[in-house]
């Protein structure tokens, strides 16, 4: 079993500086666990204690059922794929691989069977004979990704490891490891600011923000129920559209006010408490819609600038002064200046004005 358990951990530096606060969490074994926030969240250090180059102010680590809060790194049965490779300029692609194996005193003929076998794996066995500096960025990752299949340990731990990658070899390494975690059948914990990589690689997301968990959840569920109005900005791209207003009631309907409009909501549990009361609603630009003429529900909104991606067309808007992104297919053309928006009233959020918690039960 390599789970991994967090119980009541804090780091503090000195200076009174909380770089993680409280954190709990458990990591399933052989789960696939992204954690993800701005910079300066606490995500690296994070990881950085399930490492051991981090001590730990107070609290407890598991790594299966062994409390690892004073084990050295060497005997935590882990391996780390960092940001910027960390392989040996002086030593080939083979002598990288094989060094962790050679300081542990492995028998030169297994050596051997388990870099032949993981250079295949990872399509570099041509360049084993070869020196780290005349290979490329997607092939040095694959490089520091197979010296850590080689030592075969319970968890690996990913530290942004494409972030030095452009756009095309990132999404191409993306595919590399979420195979790589299925064939090796262990846990994966990987650390990026890129929520793109944390929506399409994880099992499980942690959200975090200022040292201090926001959500753990499934892609899906993040993005569809996120806890607080953080997770929901953080989330998504382009990110959510959220409105300062008020919750009103009328013959047993609720909505919402836009533009000296009533925008009818469907109504939840929770919502009883906030009515006639100030509340932000969050709306994502693929539930914004633009009508074809002056509906009943329409409003209107003056557009600001179009963005054609190809495969959408991002629409900047604004509605009464307020900022709005709309998100819409590339078919979709527009020929003047104001348009009309509907909005999709099943995929609203909304959240509580002052504890920024999401009141939708």
């Amino acid at each position: 079993m390599a789970g991994i358990r967090f119980k009541n951990v804090f780091k503090q530096y000195q200076g009174n500086i909380v770089a993680v606060k409280d954190f709990n969490l458990d990591i399933s074994d052989k789960e696939f666990v992204v954690f993800v926030g701005p910079s300066g969240c606490g995500k690296s250090t994070t990881l950085r204690m399930i490492a051991g180059l981090e001590s730990i102010s107070s609290g407890e680590l598991y790594i299966g059922d062994k409390l690892i809060n004073n084990v050295e790194p060497k005997d935590r049965d882990i391996a780390m794929v960092f940001q910027n490779y960390a392989l040996y300029p002086h030593m080939t692609v083979y002598d990288n691989m094989a060094f962790g194996l050679k300081q542990r005193k492995i028998p030169k003929k297994d050596i051997d069977k388990k870099i032949k076998d993981t250079s295949e794996l990872l399509n570099i066995s041509e360049y084993l004979g070869r020196k780290p500096k005349s290979l490329s960025g997607g092939q040095r990752q694959r490089v520091a990704l197979g010296r850590a299949i080689v030592r075969e340990p319970a968890v690996f731990l990913l530290d942004e490891p494409l972030s030095n990658l452009d756009a095309k070899l990132r999404t191409a390494m993306r595919m590399v490891i979420i195979k790589l975690h299925k064939r090796l059948n262990t846990t994966f914990v990987y650390v990026t600011h890129d929520q793109v990589e944390a929506m399409t690689m994880a099992d499980k997301i942690v959200v975090m923000n200022n040292g201090v968990i926001q959500q753990v959840a499934t892609p899906a569920e993040l993005y569809n129920h996120p806890c607080n109005e953080f997770v929901a900005s953080f989330i998504g791209s382009p990110q959510i559209n959220l409105l300062n207003t008020k919750l009103l009631k009328k013959d047993d309907k609720y909505f919402i006010q836009l533009n000296s409009k009533l925008i009818e909501i469907n109504a939840c549990h929770g919502l009883k408490d906030y009515e006639d009361k100030d509340i932000i609603l969050g709306v994502r630009p693929e539930h914004i819609y633009i009508a074809d003429d002056e509906q009943a529900d329409a409003i209107e909104a003056k557009v600001e600038l179009v963005e054609a991606t190809g495969t959408d067309t991002f629409i900047y808007l604004y509605i009464d002064k307020i900022p709005f992104t709309a998100k819409l297919s590339s078919e979709r053309t527009l020929s003047n200046s104001k348009v009309y928006i509907k909005f999709n009233k099943n995929n609203f959020h909304m959240f509580d004005k002052i504890t920024k918690e999401s009141i939708l039960k």
